[in-house]
């Protein structure tokens, strides 16, 4: 297989710059595959898809027919990015979360950015994802949004710009590690030579970052991964952290309070546990405090983390900072708090409360985005220019019935990268999620979950909605 025939279209390319003209950083991979035999690409995709469901890399879909589990699809062709590139993502992405943990803290307390009319106080109190029993709660190191996925493209001239923030239960991560993990074994002799920054390294900072939070600074506090359970659409990455990091993965039922302290069932006994990375939703949580009818939850957890003698990580009430109305204020939220100018740009937001904005995006439906503020993964959104007269029409009719959960943006002309197809290779549309981690520091993967929408001229690169991954290799500098 060859790159001869391929078309990089009207389309930044993350590999070409042209037909036939691969960037700088891409030759070294380019020269190599052009070495290798005609049928030797698909052998080694082939061989890739067998090492990862070997490896067991799968993810749940709810309400599937066809069954639940699914393998996570994987094009062995990487995504390359360039040291100095990368350089001003990260430095825009520690900018943001930094804010951003500024802003949750801020809301939960004295809500000053409110009281000076950055934000409309209604913006803020009126989200899905605050939660008013958080009022008052003073996390450990005062650090919120301690694991964060944030969602990247970039646009026909190659600017990288934020499309969302992932604060509450950000997930993907396992499929970065595995993908590297494969790849590494697919491309032997590319690595050595073309100087790709490490990710393996991911499981030990985030188990850094946790032991970070345990109460009264313990020496050798006990961490474990809270997972909702094997049905989850995420119960693989929930297993894997675990794995990685050396500690146990618990589920509601293995934890209870018992004389002040969250404690986990064990053979031997109740054991204290200090520090709780949790990939279950604020309201599912304790069902004292939030929902009520919860069997996920632990009853008196978040009395006990009140009174510090546990920390959460993410903490709950940080799904605040990534509702996608308070996403279009993250500007004035940087320049409020650091008294800086925003490095990595928002995409152009359009407010559906906003009488002038709603009235834009009514008239305008065929050709914009829209979203619901607390949905995620591909569900609850309209792609104007692929949607039909009804669709439309059903949310223009859910946009007047409730304008304060849905926000529109422009259809943006996705970067692309190549896939492997039938007859040999093809453009689709990427996008990036780096995961920070903020602990004694913030650390940012270099690189990240590169998703790829492996349906022709689809926008949609979720993996609920028929997306897949490619490794994401960022070359030092």
């Amino acid at each position: 297989m060859r790159f001869d025939d391929y078309d990089t279209g009207a389309f930044y390319d993350e590999l070409f710059e042209a037909p036939g003209q691969p960037r700088p950083c891409a030759r070294i991979l380019m020269e190599r595959i052009h070495s290798l035999p005609e049928t030797e690409i698909r052998s080694r995709q082939a061989a890739a898809e067998m090492a990862l469901l070997q490896m067991g890399i799968t993810f749940n879909v709810y309400g599937a027919e066809a069954g639940t589990e699914r393998i996570f699809p994987f094009d062995i062709i990487p995504r390359i990015i360039p040291g100095h590139e990368w350089e001003q993502v990260e430095q825009g992405l520690r900018q943001r979360i930094k804010a951003l943990n500024l802003f949750i803290d801020d809301i939960y307390h004295d809500q000053k950015i409110l009281k000076d009319g950055v934000i409309p106080r209604e913006k803020v109190l009126a989200a899905d994802s605050y939660r008013k029993a958080c009022q008052g709660v003073n996390p450990p190191k005062g650090i919120w949004c301690h694991i964060t996925g944030t969602d990247l493209v970039r646009d026909l001239e190659g600017k990288f710009y934020v499309l969302e923030d992932n604060l509450r239960c950000p997930s993907g991560v396992s499929y970065v590690l595995a993908n590297r993990q494969v790849l590494k074994r697919t491309f032997p002799l590319v690595f050595p030579k073309a100087n790709i920054r490490a990710v393996v390294d991911y499981p030990s900072h985030l188990l850094q970052t946790l032991k970070h939070l345990a109460p009264n600074n313990h020496p050798a506090p006990t961490v474990v991964v809270w997972t909702p359970g094997i049905y989850n659409s995420a119960y693989f990455e929930h297993a894997y952290l675990a794995q990685q990091m050396g500690v146990d993965l618990v589920e509601g039922p293995d934890l209870v309070v018992d004389g002040g302290y969250v404690c986990m069932r064990t053979t031997k006994g109740l054991e204290r546990v200090d520090v709780i990375y949790r990939r279950v939703d604020d309201d599912f949580m304790d069902p004292r405090v939030f929902r009520p009818d919860s069997l996920l939850g632990v009853p008196g957890l978040f009395e006990v983390y009140q009174a510090g003698r546990v920390a959460l990580a993410n903490a709950p009430g940080t799904g605040i900072a990534d509702d996608k109305v308070i996403y279009a204020y993250v500007p004035r939220i940087i320049s409020y708090y650091l008294g800086e100018e925003m490095i990595l740009p928002n995409v152009q937001t359009y407010l559906c409360d906003e009488p002038e904005d709603q009235a834009y995006v009514l008239e305008h439906l065929d050709e914009l985005v829209v979203k619901a503020a607390n949905e995620s993964g591909g569900y609850g959104m309209l792609i104007g220019p692929h949607s039909t007269k009804e669709q439309q029409a059903d949310f223009a009719e859910r946009i007047k019935a409730a304008p304060r959960n849905y926000i529109a943006q422009p259809t943006l002309s996705l970067s692309r990268a190549p896939v492997i197809v039938d007859n040999g290779f093809e453009g689709r549309h990427v996008d990036l999620r780096p995961y920070i981690l903020y602990g004694e520091d913030i650390y940012v993967m270099p690189g990240g979950l590169t998703r790829v929408a492996l349906k022709k001229g689809s926008l949609v690169v979720n993996s609920s909605q028929g997306g897949g991954s490619k490794d994401t290799w960022v070359l030092a500098q």
